[in-house]
């Protein structure tokens, strides 16, 4: 009986260390349920759907930022060629004239084309030029006050 006796003891003793194992186990899975549930929001389904469907949302994100990039880059082409440069320069055409009624407008955009308005105001008569600028080249000669308006306007 003694052997017996110790066979029994010793397959109580694996039977609780195999309790507390389980017991221990349990635990540590349920705090990795827990932290699985908090990284997948709650839902069921396990890690590699949660994988899945992610990938799905990212490259569902790359799509849409590829389009935003698509429209952003004909936004800069529109404002490239807009006109946002511009300047006035107020002078005396003649001598016999005062209080600069004459004028030389410049409206360019970013590569430097557009259209410089010259007004030339003397006693008898006023005077109205149009000259174009394509990239920075007049289409005819400017005057020096249509340079500094044109050179003003660049400036800025």
């Amino acid at each position: 009986m003694d052997a017996a006796l110790a066979v029994a003891i010793a397959a109580c003793l694996v039977a609780a260390l195999a309790l507390l194992m389980t017991l221990a186990l349990t635990r540590r899975l349920r705090k990795l349920q827990g932290g699985q549930k908090a990284v997948l929001g709650g839902a069921s389904h396990d890690m590699v759907d949660f994988a899945v469907s992610l990938q799905g949302r990212i490259d569902d994100l790359n799509r849409a930022v590829d389009e935003v990039a698509v429209g952003l880059s004909r936004v800069d082409r529109r404002i490239d060629g807009a006109i946002t440069n511009t300047a006035v320069v107020r002078y005396d055409a003649y001598e016999d004239t005062g209080g600069k009624q004459s004028a030389s407008f410049a409206f360019l955009d970013a590569t430097r084309t557009g259209t410089v308005v010259t007004a030339i105001q003397g006693r008898d008569y006023a005077r109205i030029y149009v000259k174009d600028v394509e990239r920075g080249t007049p289409s005819v000669a400017l005057s020096p006050e249509e340079l500094t308006a044109v050179e003003r306007a660049m400036a800025r």
